[in-house]
């Protein structure tokens, strides 16, 4: 970015009671006619531009709108109250995002009644409208930016986001803070976000690089991401009930020495939509390079149900659809106790690039565990061949590796195939505009993923404990925890 951009701040403080629109710059002034635009009282329209340097209050019952790249930064916080719509600009290339920096914060903290809105300021919105949340932490990172602001241990985030200011870089360098925190965000929807500033490099709907376990991210839902979904770039930070839907690329994307804690998670695919780049549930790398850089990314997930584009092995939808989970690039990522189904192909182990991911699994750096595969049928095209399979159940001839086969059909893995989706007995995983991903009760008969859930791992320590596989539970809060907050809208 130029620096010639206008500073803008809005900080708490005085009451305005125009209903005017109001621009604000960095002097405390306006451009709409000199009134101080301190702690606006409802019934404004707020746009918020370039670089805010002071603590600011989003107030319910305010309309706001980003212009253009907006930073929090010098170690401001944004908060945000519960019931706030927040409106990212579409026009031109001019692309609004919400970047905040090293230091700063975000606190979204809404409630299952009155959740946060990220979303387009198009009247008629569609995936891609606006670039999405950046959250730039300081926690580890396994690579270097030699730019302004960057050093060992620091990683300029994708996206075209970064300026004269560094403002784009996270990471704590050779001093990181594993326990840093960027805010909250807590019952947030995510909506229309993703630009591609460059292939490869887009901002995604939810980037989190390099933050710290200390910040919160509970309750998050992500809708027509035109880049993936949730993406990590290193750091330490856990998440739990997220939720994906009618994402273009990837649901959750782990790079740079990611080593959260992931759990209850939700992403549900649409058959017509999938990336040029080929779309998967989880995509996993190191690094681009597939190098031994240290710290490793060793994120581990547990009770996911990744829903993928086919409701029946008869159904094909887009041929750019790749599987639900590819593990590559020496990633040492692990699944546990989640339910996959409709995928081409269930888990791919791809090891051409950087050190053999196979390693990984024979050293139980990769682990897949007590996890149920349906309606997962083999990979087509030209790439077959160089892939390693497993859940391949329309055609277990694709499991040309016998160690990785044996390795992940160990029987005290608890690890199980199904023909079919509908054996999973889901209540509606396949309904675009009501779905129900809550399993049937155990009175209807076999159920395989109300039981056979384990925490015994110790890669499962901190997780909570509980006895279904999947995300959701058949009765109680850990069924319901996804209504009242979210939106599915089939359009």
């Amino acid at each position: 970015m130029k620096k010639s951009i206008i500073l803008m701040a809005l900080a708490a403080g005085v009451v305005i009671t125009s209903c005017r629109k109001i621009e604000v710059d960095g002097n405390g002034g306006t451009n709409n006619g000199g009134t101080n635009p301190t702690n606006p009282t409802t019934g404004q329209t707020i746009t918020l531009k370039g670089r805010i340097d002071k603590d600011t209050v989003l107030r319910n019952g305010n309309t706001y709108i980003l212009s253009g790249l907006v930073y929090m930064v010098n170690n401001a916080t944004m908060k945000v109250e519960a019931g706030v719509t927040v409106k990212g600009d579409y026009t031109g290339a001019n692309v609004a995002a919400l970047i905040i920096t090293r230091g700063a914060k975000l606190v979204a903290d809404g409630t299952q009644d009155a959740p946060i809105v990220f979303t387009s300021n198009s009247p008629v919105p569609r995936s891609g409208d606006w670039g999405g949340i950046v959250l730039c932490g300081k926690a580890s990172v396994n690579s270097t930016f030699t730019g302004t602001g960057g050093g060992v241990g620091t990683i300029q985030v994708e996206g075209g986001i970064d300026n004269s200011f560094g403002d784009g870089i996270a990471g704590g360098g050779a001093t990181p803070n594993d326990d840093d925190s960027s805010g909250v965000l807590r019952y947030v929807r995510i909506e229309y976000a993703g630009y591609a500033y460059q292939p490869d490099k887009e901002i995604n709907s939810l980037t989190m690089a390099a933050v710290g376990r200390k910040t919160v991210i509970d309750y998050v839902q992500v809708t027509y991401a035109k880049d993936d979904a949730f993406e990590w770039f290193g750091g330490t930070v856990n998440c739990s009930h997220l939720i994906t839907y009618k994402t273009q690329d990837d649901d959750f994307d782990s790079d740079n020495g990611f080593s959260g804690r992931v759990q209850f998670g939700i992403a549900m695919r649409d058959s017509a939509i999938a990336d040029i780049s080929r779309s998967e549930a989880f995509e996993s790398d190191n690094d681009p390079n597939g190098s031994t850089n240290a710290p490793q990314t060793r994120a581990v997930f547990s009770n996911m149900t990744i829903i993928g584009p086919r409701a029946t092995l008869a159904n094909t939808g887009n041929s750019l659809f790749l599987g639900a989970a590819q593990v590559r690039r020496n990633s040492g990522i692990s699944i546990f106790n989640s339910i996959i189904m409709g995928w081409p192909a269930g888990l791919i182990i791809d090891a051409r690039n950087g050190r053999g991911e196979e390693l990984n699994i024979m050293d139980s750096t990769v682990r897949f565990k007590n996890n149920v595969i349906a309606g997962c049928g083999p990979v087509s095209g030209t790439d077959a061949a160089s892939y390693l399979y497993i859940a391949s159940a329309a055609n277990p001839n694709l499991w040309n590796s016998d160690s990785v086969k044996n390795h992940f059909s160990n029987t005290a893995f608890s690890n199980f195939v199904l023909t079919n989706t509908s054996e999973v007995k889901l209540i509606s995983p396949f309904n675009y505009s009501t779905p129900d991903f809550i399993p049937f009760g155990g009175s209807n008969g076999y159920q395989p993923v109300l039981t056979g859930a384990s925490f015994a791992d110790p890669k499962l320590a901190g997780f909570k404990v509980v006895t279904f596989r999947g995300a959701c539970d058949a009765a109680g809060i850990n069924a319901s925890w996804w209504k009242g907050w979210t939106r599915f809208v089939n359009s």
